[in-house]
């Protein structure tokens, strides 16, 4: 059995730009090594958006070091990029852009949603990178609600979509530089499985919304996160009403990690190189017309 080492209530959530009021519900600065390779874990909404016609979201920023991963439940986000990548996401979506070596992007609300409103949720994953990865060119992966395998789960206990890595037979469509799973869990009223996860990977399972149980003896609810250990095996969840959960596992990137604001490298030094290539310009830009 795999020991729960820890269980995290989410802090009270805070605005990113004008469009995102999220909660962080995984950090390195936290969790530290126990949840590599991943960075942080934030949760925005659900809430109620009324309809207008500004733009809501974050403008123009830096990445590097690692890559962002955008799942929608509801609504829809418009994301452009220094590479020319961008496009709209919708519910069941997923925006992978992979900054590495250093990219400007931006995110909004996407016009149409903004224009009607309506209810919002998405979470936002970063994903770190080895060091030998961290100069690779960035890059932006589209995967799409209809590309992205949901299996059944048995005796009618919900469904799991598989992100990237894979469950059973089921592989996800996401180009990742580390072995991982990200699982996208539903769970309905009394539902229970098994989680077989990889030897040696970490485990965090985050409840979005509803309340599971752990191995019939940890209980986690509506915005709480169990960081598990790396050994032992299969995990049993169950869940006492309808309940949505991310589960995320990953082989451990056992290198030192430096972050500063949306820099995620392996030293101070190579912080402050960062600084320095994006004051420079080395970042690229965003086309005016894309921003428009």
């Amino acid at each position: 059995m795999r020991p729960v080492l820890s269980v995290h209530d989410a802090p009270p959530r805070h605005w990113v730009g004008d469009g995102f009021l999220v909660r962080s519900m995984l950090s390195h600065g936290v969790q530290g090594a126990a949840i590599s390779p991943f960075i942080m874990l934030d949760h925005a909404g659900p809430m109620e958006f009324a309809p207008t016609s500004e733009r809501r979201g974050v403008g123009q920023h830096p990445h590097k070091g690692f890559e962002t991963v955008t799942i929608v439940y509801d609504g829809a986000v418009e994301h452009r990029d220094s590479t020319g990548a961008g496009g709209v996401i919708g519910p069941g979506d997923v925006q992978w852009m992979t900054a590495a070596s250093g990219i400007l992007h931006e995110e909004y609300h996407a016009p149409a949603f903004a224009a009607a409103g309506g209810r919002f949720e998405m979470v936002q994953l970063w994903v770190n990178l080895p060091a030998k990865d961290k100069s690779a060119p960035p890059g932006y992966q589209t995967l799409l609600d209809a590309d992205i395998p949901v299996v059944t789960l048995p005796e009618g206990a919900g469904r799991l979509g598989v992100v990237a890595g894979r469950f059973g037979e089921a592989r996800g469509p996401a180009r990742t530089f580390t072995p991982m799973n990200i699982w996208d869990l539903r769970l309905v009223r009394d539902g229970k499985m098994r989680l077989d996860v990889p030897e040696g990977h970490t485990l965090s399972l985050a409840v979005l919304d509803g309340t599971v149980e752990i191995d019939g003896h940890t209980i986690l609810r509506t915005g709480q996160t169990a960081v598990l250990g790396r050994e032992g095996g299969a995990v049993g969840v169950e869940a006492n009403g309808e309940a949505k959960l991310l589960v995320l596992t990953g082989e451990p990137i056992d290198e030192m990690v430096v972050a500063h604001g949306p820099f995620v490298m392996n030293s101070t030094e190579e912080i402050r190189q960062a600084m320095h290539d994006f004051r420079a310009g080395r970042f690229g830009t965003i086309r005016a017309s894309e921003t428009a």
